[in-house]
């Protein structure tokens, strides 16, 4: 009988009567049940790491867990998410290499990447990705606020420029992301990764971050890239902040959005559409211009985009940050 860690598996599931379950690899959503020999060992872990948050994270035998923990009908459920023991490169997560090496490029600039799609479609790994990308391809001081920690991501890190990076990872200050976004500035870091904008105080202050010299990660549940415009403007907007401000402020902020989704079983492949705005904001451009109005009508600038990635063809006349 293996233990916890042998099985391969993103996800857990454990009913109120103790029964462990875990994706089906032969099919695109189904589930198997496993009996691993210290299922004992690690429920008692995922119950005393429990402190009246639902949404925690445990360390198991080197591995890192995401947990979600549930009152059902009858008794308690845990969801749990198994993170890796390294954020992997991000160039072998499936995405077409033209568009890697665009979203690498983009590592000098400043204004706010946002990764959008559904629950469980690696949104929090593909954005963790490009974070270590950058650290590792320029150095730097990286701030990420997140509830609960997801990737591995804190620590020092070698740059190929000679210079140092450093990632550290933190959770909101009294679940406040507001305050927490403002802490983090005065740390003066060269990027912030939000772990995900799900309220206004989130929503508005990464996209006052996103105007200031800083490059803002994050990511938000939407179907599409319309509909990620949508809930950030409706989110910062929520708040205090009108929402003709939350339009201008994104116009002006916005490096790229881009959607994913997974596809196929086992291991499986992502899907992607995305919209990009120039990162030279001297320059005119049609997707600033498009948002800054309010009428989010981006399909035929994300089919325009596509096809020249596609194509080989620059996106804008300069492309690279210099």
């Amino acid at each position: 009988m293996s233990r916890i860690n042998d099985v391969f598996y993103s996800d857990i599931y454990i009913t109120p009567e103790k029964m462990m379950f875990v994706p089906d690899p032969n099919t695109e959503c189904g589930l198997m049940q496993i009996s691993p020999e210290d299922f004992d060992d690690f429920y008692s872990l995922l119950e005393r790491a429990y402190n009246k948050n639902p949404s925690y994270s445990v360390i198991y035998e080197g591995f890192f867990f995401r947990v979600e923990r549930s009152v059902s009908m009858y008794g308690i459920t845990f969801c749990m998410r198994k993170m890796p023991k390294k954020v992997p490169d991000l160039d072998i997560l499936g995405y077409p290499p033209a568009l890697v090496e665009y979203l690498s490029s983009l590592g000098k600039a400043s204004g706010l990447i946002l990764l959008c799609g559904a629950t469980g479609s690696g949104k929090t790994t593909t954005i963790s990705s490009l974070l270590r990308e950058y650290l590792i391809q320029h150095g730097g001081f990286a701030y990420t606020i997140e509830d609960p920690f997801e990737m591995p991501l804190d620590g020092e890190y070698k740059a190929v420029n000679g210079s140092l990076g450093m990632c550290k990872q933190t959770q909101p200050i009294n679940d406040d992301w507001g305050a927490s976004l403002r802490s983090a500035l005065r740390s003066r870091p060269r990027y912030i990764l939000v772990g995900e904008i799900r309220n206004p105080a989130a929503a508005s202050e990464c996209l006052r971050a996103a105007t200031s010299g800083h490059l803002v990660l994050s990511t938000i549940h939407a179907n599409n890239v319309a509909d990620a415009i949508d809930a950030i403007v409706k989110h910062a907007s929520a708040g205090e902040m009108s929402e003709d401000l939350a339009f201008d402020l994104l116009s002006r902020g916005i490096l790229g959005i881009v959607h994913q989704s997974l596809i196929g079983t086992g291991q499986k492949r992502p899907v992607v559409q995305y919209l990009f705005a120039n990162p030279n904001t001297t320059k005119g451009d049609q997707t600033r211009n498009i948002i800054k109005t309010g009428k989010i009508n981006v399909s035929t600038t994300i089919e325009m985009q596509m096809t020249r990635m596609a194509q080989g063809r620059p996106l804008f006349d300069k492309p690279e940050i210099s």
